[in-house]
C-alpha cells in the first residue's frame, strides 16, 4: 500500500540535464517520435523496443491535463496493452539498474481508467501484481506518481518489463513512461541482519525504493544527485513527536571527501554536508530517542541504510550511540569517527530486518540512542541520511496491495448513487484535482498511525504529536550575527538606522527580570516570548531565541530587516531588537489578544461572533494585501497561519512573523525561485511541487485560515481519522457532499446570515484552488470578505450594494524605508469601512 505513496512524494521531480549513461533508457510510451520535456531532458519513443508478440497494443493521447503534471512528456501520451506484451531492452549481463514506472491514470478513450488492473514482470520479478493505478491515485490525491525499482538481471543480457492485463476480457494495462539507469557495481552487497550475528545477502535480489531521506538537510533535486538522477527529500514529516533534535550544516573549513573504498554515486556530498543530532543537553538527549516512523508492507524484508558523516568531532569516544530497528537492537556504540576514520569522511552501512504481519506491524521504526555504556564525551547522536528498500520475497515478488480510498468518499458516492465525478473531465479530477492539500494528508495521515503506536520506552509524550514543525526548517548557525558584550552597531544596525532601536542585553534582562518564567507569555519555534515595558510603562512582547538552538539567525535577520521597513495598521510593529552573546532577541509591540488561534480552540476564552471573526478575517487581509502590493517591492510572508495572526487590546488583526518572508524584486515579477519552506496544513501545494514561491501561496495559506476560522480546528488534526486529518481536504469533500454546514463551529450554527456563509465560503474555496491562476488576488479577498460583512450586517442592502471590484493600490498606500507615518493606510478601503472604524 505504501510504496507508492512514499515514492510518489520522492520524484515529484524527475529532471536530469546529464546525457544518458550506457545501457540507459529514458522512454516515452506511445510517443511516436523522440520527445523533449520541459525541463529539456529528451524521451524516446518506445516502439522499437516492444517485442513481436506485443501486437495487441495502441497509442492514445489522455483527454485531460491535470495542472499538477511537471510535463506533458511522458504523461500525455500512454501505451495501452489488451494482452500479454513485453518491452526488451539490450543491457549488460549482472547489472543491476534503477527502473523507474511513470503513470498517469487519466481516460484514455475509449477505456475507463477504473478497469485498468494489471501485472508488471521484470525478468522473473513480480513488481506490481492486480494493481490499479486508479485507485492508487484516487487514494493518494494525485494525478500522476513513480515508482522506482532496482532490478538485477543475473546472467541475461536482456531485461524484459512485461505487462500482462489481469483479466484478459475485462481490464488492461498501460504505461506512461520508463527509465532505465545503470547502477555502480556492488551498491549493493550485504547487510547486517539485526539481532543475530547473521549477513543478509543482497546478492541477484531485487529492491524497490520505499524511502530516501537527507537527514537534516534541505531536499535535493535529480540533477543535484551523484549522477543517478535520485531525489532526496528532508526527513522532518517522518520524525516521530516533537523530539527532533537538531539540524546543522558542515562549517566551511570541513572539507568532506570520499575515501577509496566508497564509490561517490552511493550519495551526494549535499547528503553528507548536513546532519540531525539529538542537541547539547546530554540530560534531555538520555531520556529520549531520535525517531523516525514509515509505512511499509508487511512479511517483507528491508534494506535500511544509514548514511554517517562527522561533522564536528574528531576523536573515537567523542559520540557514540546505539541503533534500534523495530525495537530490535541493529548496532551497539556506533561510532562515526571509529568508522570513517577521521571527520569529513562519508561513511554508510547496511542493516536488514524482516517485518511480520501482525497488528500494527506495517510500520518500520528507526531510533538512535546515547550509548551509556561507551562512556562517551558527549551523549549525543547523528545521522546525515537514511534509505530504506523493499527486497523480494522468495517467490520474487515484490508487489503490495493496492491503498485504500478514503471511506468517506466512497460511503458519499454510494449514497448519492453515482461518482462524485460526472462532469466531462471529473472522471480525471477525482484523481488529480484534489492534490491542492493531498501531501500533507498523506503526510499526517502517516503520523497519525504513529499517534495510534503504544508510547516506548524514551519517547516523549504522545501529546507533543500535534507540534507541527517546518516542512523545510532553517539550519543554520548562528556565525552571522554579532556577538557583543555591550550594546553597539552592527550589520544589523546599519540596515536599520534610524528605523528600530538596538536594545542592550542589560536592558532586556531588566525588564524581564532575567528572563524569569513568571513573564513568559507563550512559547513558538524561534523560542519564549516574554513580557515587559520599556520607556516608562509601553508594554512589549519580546521573543528570545532558543539559546541550546542552532536555528533561526537567517530568520531573525530577515524578521528585523522587513519589519523595520514597514509599518501598517495590520502589521505588528518591530520596535527593536538585540544581538549580545549570541543571544537573537526581538521586541515587538504587545498584542493584549494574543493568537487568533487562541480564540478558535483548546483555550479557555469566551467564543467570537462571526462579525468578530470577520472583522479579524478583514484586519489579516489587509495587512497581507499591503505586503502583496503596497511596498516597492512585493513581499511575501509565506508562513500565513491563525498563530500569526496576532490581536491586540482592540481586537485589531496584526500579521505576525516575518522570518520566511521573501521580497520580489518588483511587482511585475511573477514568482520567486526558492527553497520550500511553511507550516504543515497551510503550504500551497503549487509552491511545493515546482518550488517557485507567488504571492496566491499567502492567498491558499489564507484560504486555510479562513476554514479554520468558520470550523474552530486546527489545519492538521493527525487525532480525527484520516479524512479528516487536513482540514482543507476535509472542507473540500464536505462543500462537494453538500455538508459542509456539518463541520462548522457549533457555535456559529443558526448565527450566520445564509447568503453571508455562502460567500464566505465561496472566498475560502477559490483561495485554496489548486491551480494558483485560479486564486483571487488578496485586493479581490478583501473585497469579498468586506462585502461578506455587509451581508451579515445588512443583507438586504448588501444585496444592492456595487462597491469597486479592485482596489486603487496607488493613492496614499506606499511605505518603505523610513517612511512609518499610517495614517493614509486605510485609504483604500474608505468606501467599505463603517463610521466607527474596526
Amino acid at each position: 500500500m505504501f510504496p507508492f505513496i512514499i515514492f510518489s512524494l520522492l520524484l515529484l521531480t524527475t529532471t536530469t540535464n546529464s546525457a544518458p549513461a550506457s545501457d540507459s533508457f529514458i522512454i516515452s510510451c506511445g510517443s511516436s517520435s523522440d520527445e523533449t520535456d520541459s525541463n529539456g531532458r529528451t524521451w524516446s519513443s518506445d516502439s522499437k523496443y516492444l517485442t513481436p508478440s506485443s501486437h495487441d497494443s495502441t497509442i492514445s493521447i489522455a483527454k485531460y491535463q491535470d495542472p499538477s503534471l511537471p510535463s506533458q512528456i511522458p504523461y500525455m501520451t500512454a501505451r495501452i496493452f489488451t494482452s500479454i506484451s513485453t518491452y526488451q531492452f539490450n543491457v549488460s549481463s549482472n547489472q543491476r539498474f534503477f527502473l523507474r514506472l511513470h503513470f498517469y491514470p487519466s481516460t484514455y478513450s475509449p477505456l475507463d481508467p477504473k478497469n485498468a488492473y494489471f501485472n508488471v514482470v521484470a525478468n522473473e520479478f513480480t513488481l506490481l501484481h492486480n494493481f490499479s493505478a486508479f485507485i492508487t491515485a484516487k487514494a493518494l490525491t494525485q494525478a500522476y506518481f513513480i515508482s522506482e525499482f532496482c532490478i538485477v538481471t543475473s546472467q541475461s543480457s536482456k531485461l524484459n518489463i512485461t505487462f500482462i492485463p489481469y483479466s484478459p476480457t475485462s481490464s488492461y494495462a498501460f504505461i506512461n513512461g520508463i527509465e532505465i539507469i545503470p547502477m555502480p557495481d556492488h551498491m549493493f552487497q550485504t547487510a547486517t541482519l539485526i539481532d543475530t550475528d547473521q549477513s543478509f545477502e543482497v546478492g541477484n535480489n531485487s529492491l524497490q525504493t520505499m524511502f530516501r531521506l537527507n537527514v537534516g538537510g534541505q531536499s535535493i533535486a535529480p540533477n543535484k544527485d551523484s549522477g543517478l538522477s535520485r531525489t532526496w527529500y528532508d526527513d522532518s514529516r517522518y520524525l516521530f513527536g516533537a523530539a527532533a533534535g537538531v539540524t546543522f550544516t558542515s562549517d566551511k573549513n570541513v572539507k568532506i571527501e570520499y575515501p577509496s573504498s566508497m564509490n561517490e554515486k552511493i550519495a551526494p556530498l549535499d547528503v553528507y554536508s548536513t546532519a540531525r543530532t539529538m542537541g547539547p543537553n546530554a540530560t534531555v538527549n538520555l531520556n529520549y530517542n531520535l525517531s523516525w516512523v514509515f509505512q511499509v508492507d508487511a512479511n517483507f524484508t528491508y534494506v535500511v541504510r544509514f548514511h554517517f558523516c562527522e561533522l564536528e568531532l574528531t576523536k573515537i569516544n567523542q559520540r557514540v550511540f546505539d541503533i534500534y530497528i523495530n525495537n530490535q537492537t541493529a548496532q551497539e556504540s556506533a561510532d562515526v569517527i571509529a568508522w570513517s576514520g577521521s571527520e569529513g569522511v562519508p561513511f554508510y552501512k547496511d542493516f536488514a530486518t524482516y517485518v511480520m504481519d501482525g497488528p500494527g506491524d506495517e510500520e518500520l521504526w528507526v531510533e538512535l540512542h546515547p550509548s551509556v555504556s561507551s562512556k562517551p564525551e558527549y551523549y549525543d547522536a547523528i545521522l546525515n541520511g537514511l534509505e530504506i528498500f523493499k527486497v523480494n520475497d522468495s517467490d520474487g515478488n515484490l508487489a503490495g496491495p493496492n491503498p485504500t480510498p478514503s471511506h468517506l468518499l466512497l460511503d458519499a458516492e454510494r449514497r448519492e448513487g453515482k461518482k462524485l465525478s460526472t462532469s466531462k473531465h471529473d472522471c480525471d479530477k477525482a484523481i488529480g484535482g484534489a492534490v491542492g492539500a493531498g501531501f500533507v494528508v498523506i503526510v499526517a495521515v502517516c503520523i497519525f498511525v504513529v499517534y495510534r503506536k503504544k508510547k516506548r520506552n524514551g519517547f516523549a509524550n504522545d501529546s507533543v504529536l500535534g507540534n507541527w514543525i517546518p516542512l523545510c526548517g532553517s539550519s543554520h548557525k548562528p556565525t552571522t550575527v554579532s556577538d557583543k558584550s555591550s550594546g553597539g552597531s552592527s550589520n544589523l544596525s546599519s540596515l536599520t538606522q534610524g528605523l528600530c532601536q538596538h536594545f542592550s542585553l542589560a536592558g532586556i534582562k531588566h525588564v524581564t527580570q532575567n528572563f524569569d518564567e513568571s513573564q513568559v507569555i507563550g512559547v513558538g519555534g524561534f523560542g519564549k516570548v516574554y513580557k515587559g515595558c520599556i520607556d516608562g510603562g509601553t508594554k512589549v512582547a519580546i521573543k528570545r531565541s532558543n539559546p541550546s538552538s542552532n536555528q533561526g539567525v537567517t530568520e531573525f535577520q530577515t524578521e528585523i530587516v522587513m519589519l523595520s521597513k514597514l509599518r501598517h495598521q495590520h502589521l505588528v510593529s518591530l520596535i527593536g531588537f538585540c544581538e549580545e552573546n549570541g543571544e537573537m532577541i526581538l521586541v515587538y509591540d504587545y498584542m493584549a489578544n494574543g493568537t487568533l488561534r487562541e480564540h478558535l480552540y483548546k483555550s479557555d476564552n469566551p467564543d467570537l461572533s462571526w462579525k468578530q471573526r470577520l472583522k479579524i478575517c478583514i484586519g489579516a487581509a489587509k495587512g497581507l494585501h499591503y505586503l502583496h502590493t503596497g511596498a516597492k517591492n512585493t513581499i511575501i510572508h509565506r508562513d500565513v497561519k491563525t498563530t500569526n495572526i496576532l490581536l491586540d487590546e482592540s481586537w485589531v488583526a496584526k500579521v505576525s512573523d516575518f522570518g520566511l518572508s521573501k521580497s520580489g524584486t518588483n511587482l511585475n515579477q511573477t514568482h520567486v525561485t526558492t527553497m520550500v519552506k511553511g507550516s504543515f496544513g497551510y503550504l500551497d501545494p503549487e509552491y511545493f511541487r515546482r518550488q517557485q514561491l507567488t504571492e496566491k501561496s499567502d492567498v491558499y495559506s489564507f484560504g486555510v485560515v479562513l476554514f479554520e476560522v468558520l470550523c474552530a480546528r486546527p489545519a492538521l488534526d493527525p487525532s480525527l481519522p484520516k479524512e479528516q486529518v487536513s482540514l482543507a481536504d476535509w472542507a473540500l469533500l464536505n462543500l462537494r457532499k453538500g455538508t459542509l454546514e456539518d463541520i462548522i463551529d457549533p457555535f456559529l450554527k443558526g448565527k450566520i446570515n445564509h447568503e453571508s456563509l455562502k460567500k464566505f465560503v465561496e472566498t475560502a474555496e477559490k483561495c485554496i484552488a489548486d491551480n494558483g491562476l485560479e486564486r483571487p488576488s488578496m485586493g479581490d479577498v478583501l473585497w469579498k470578505l468586506d462585502f461578506t460583512l455587509q451581508l451579515q450586517e445588512a443583507p438586504d442592502g448588501a444585496k444592492h450594494a456595487s462597491p469597486k471590484a479592485t482596489w486603487d493600490t496607488e493613492e496614499g498606500t506606499i511605505y518603505s524605508g523610513s517612511e512609518l507615518d499610517d495614517s493614509n493606510s486605510s485609504a483604500i478601503f474608505s468606501q467599505m469601512e463603517s463610521q466607527s472604524g474596526r
